[in-house]
């Protein structure tokens, strides 16, 4: 059990703070999303003045979730403290540090939420990191322990944060408290089928993006005699596709599926050697955290990503990734 009355320090800075900023990492999710507006919510109902700041425009994927448009590109000239929500890794905000606003955080106090354990690589003294399966759960908790109100809208957002991160509740790091938490939320009214379907009418596609989706799908590779999927996406596609669908997303979960296979990983090159890879353990094969700690990423067992600067050759190095993929298969046997 967790205690979050140790976490005190942080609501006494929220309570003596006006202006709030509210931040995302360079990637946002719908955790990070959810949890932001949650976070909103509440911090308005307390009267305080909130501004939520992310250095990319939110992907049309994420868009099912009320308030998306409340988020912005540009940086504020005023405020007295910054969260940071669903990030505790540094690597993340590659972004914040080329806008030039990175600086200008961290000269005011910065209180970080996050329920990423293993990415921590970040520190203030009002750093909030524990364990939970989303950032949402982790609001939850500290709402009721602070006596923070919650709106409908707040306890949406929550739902929608579990839910996401926890694939519906079926992942690993579903617990007890998140399915309790779930049942509080309907309990008060959140509808779960209403922000399902509201999802599921975003996720659809266009006849380009599923004839995209089946030429991906012919270059999905296989290693480690089918135990490991993976695929690259070069920055050419990143370009033409993403603002409509992540191309990712498109198929890492039918790589998931696929017979035999254990971990997938889909790849992404960028301009400047840039690679990121998004990682996908299957039950029983928890090697995801291990491989993105490896490249510099991080995240659970089961679900983690990694992003590297300057490769010289990407070849050489998405190879270079599997074949440390493949031993982490063979020391999980």
């Amino acid at each position: 059990m967790i205690d979050y009355g140790k976490f005190d320090h942080i609501k006494s800075l929220i309570d003596r703070s006006t202006n709030i900023l509210i931040l995302q990492a360079d990637n946002p999710d719908a955790d990070s999303l959810a949890s932001s507006l949650a976070l909103e919510q509440i911090l308005s109902d307390l009267g305080k003045n909130t501004y939520m700041y992310c250095s990319i425009e939110m992907p049309k994927y994420l868009r099912y979730l009320n308030g998306w448009d409340r988020v912005s590109t540009d940086f504020p000239s005023h405020f007295d403290v910054s969260i940071l929500v669903d990030c505790s890794a540094e690597s993340l905000l590659d972004n914040l540090k080329n806008n030039q606003v990175y600086s200008s955080i961290m000269k005011k106090p910065l209180i970080i939420l996050d329920h990423h354990i293993t990415e921590a690589t970040l520190t203030s003294e009002y750093s909030c990191v524990v364990q939970t399966v989303s950032s949402g759960e982790l609001i939850y908790e500290l709402s009721k322990e602070f006596n923070w109100g919650l709106n409908h809208n707040a306890k949406n957002q929550i739902l929608s944060s579990i839910m996401s991160d926890s694939l519906g509740l079926t992942t690993e790091s579903t617990t007890y408290r998140s399915i309790e938490i779930v049942a509080e939320l309907v309990k008060d009214g959140v509808s779960i089928p209403e922000i399902e379907e509201k999802r599921r009418e975003l996720m659809k596609k266009s006849p380009r993006i599923l004839e995209y989706k089946a030429k991906l799908i012919e270059r999905i590779n296989y290693s480690e005699d089918g135990r490991i999927a993976y695929i690259h996406i070069p920055w050419e596609e990143i370009e033409t596709y993403s603002n409509e669908y992540n191309p990712s997303m498109l198929v890492i979960d039918e790589m998931r599926q696929v017979e035999g296979v254990e971990a997938v990983i889909a790849f992404k090159s960028y301009k400047q050697g840039r690679l990121t890879g998004k990682i996908r353990a299957n039950y029983g094969h928890p090697i995801a955290d291990k491989l993105a700690e490896k490249f510099g990423g991080g995240g659970h067992k089961y679900a983690s990503g990694f992003k590297i600067e300057d490769v010289s050759d990407i070849n050489a190095k998405i190879v270079d990734i599997i074949n440390f993929a493949e031993q982490l298969l063979n020391e999980n046997i």
